[in-house]
């Protein structure tokens, strides 16, 4: 489960994202370590409008390889991420 604190409510305000946008951020962030910054996105139907978001908002781009759809994740992307304790 995804908490988030005052100073996380406040930059994601800036940035006009939604409770469930910015979930999906930091679940796809925590998970790029592991992918080489570049996280393999696995989500449901429900989330794609979330993922729209985040692209619409550039912070991350996707691309498709082997079959499979990735997220790269863009300067503002990657801020966002370290204001978040996040490191990508």
């Amino acid at each position: 489960m995804v908490t988030i604190n005052n100073r996380e409510n406040e930059m994601t305000n800036a940035i006009n994202l939604t409770a469930e946008s910015l979930k999906l951020f930091i679940e796809l962030a925590s998970d790029a370590g592991d992918w080489s910054g570049q996280p393999i996105i696995d989500i449901s139907k429900e989330q794609r409008g979330n993922l729209s978001d985040l692209k619409k908002k550039n912070l991350l781009v996707t691309f498709r390889s082997d079959g499979c759809d990735w997220a790269d994740f863009t300067p503002e992307g990657k801020s966002l991420a370290q204001t978040l304790g996040i490191d990508i």
